[in-house]
């Protein structure tokens, strides 16, 4: 058995390099309403599989959701990312649940960072491929998993992407 990774994705493939491409054109607003939302929609479910009992993330997705769309503030979306991260770190031992948390509030965090509505499809891509795959693979058959959840991550950033965007956030890759 491969050791887990934390993130699933090689930066340097296609659909890595037009994620980043996309997202330079687009503002820090439609990055991080984009991000929630996929978020929201791929990886709350994964999350929830392996923690049933738990019912919290979707109520601090919410809150940050609201914030993005200008109904809530930033104090309150800020406090939830930061228990997300903390419930991210609770679950060592749950690799699929952990690696869908840190999907969901890195996601978030692009309200702040618009850079993280790339990081966390990478976290993202970890949770789909051992949500579907388990955690027995060769990196191989998880790479290309993961391959598969960029490439459909990327179909749907072009979707809700604002075509001549007047305020494309600035970005500054660090990887």
């Amino acid at each position: 058995m491969t050791q887990l990774r934390k993130m699933l994705g090689d930066i340097s493939s296609e659909e890595c390099v037009a994620l980043m491409h996309l997202i330079e054109t687009q503002s820090k607003s439609t990055l991080s309403k984009w991000a929630i939302e996929y978020a929201r929609r791929n990886y709350l479910t994964v999350y929830q599989r392996h923690c049933a009992d738990d019912h919290t993330m979707a109520g601090l997705l919410a809150a940050c959701r609201a914030y993005a769309m200008g109904e809530g503030e930033l104090k309150q979306a800020k406090n939830a990312i930061k228990m997300m991260r903390q419930r991210a770190r609770e679950l060592g031992e749950q690799p699929v649940a952990q690696a869908a948390a840190r999907a969901l509030s890195t996601g978030c965090a692009a309200i702040q960072t618009p850079s993280n509505a790339f990081g966390f499809l990478l976290y993202g891509a970890a949770a789909v491929s051992y949500d579907e795959l388990g955690l027995a693979c060769e990196r191989e058959t998880y790479d290309a998993a993961a391959a598969r959840e960029l490439r459909r991550a990327l179909a749907s950033l072009q979707s809700a992407a604002i075509a001549g965007e007047a305020n494309p956030a600035k970005i500054s890759w660090n990887c």
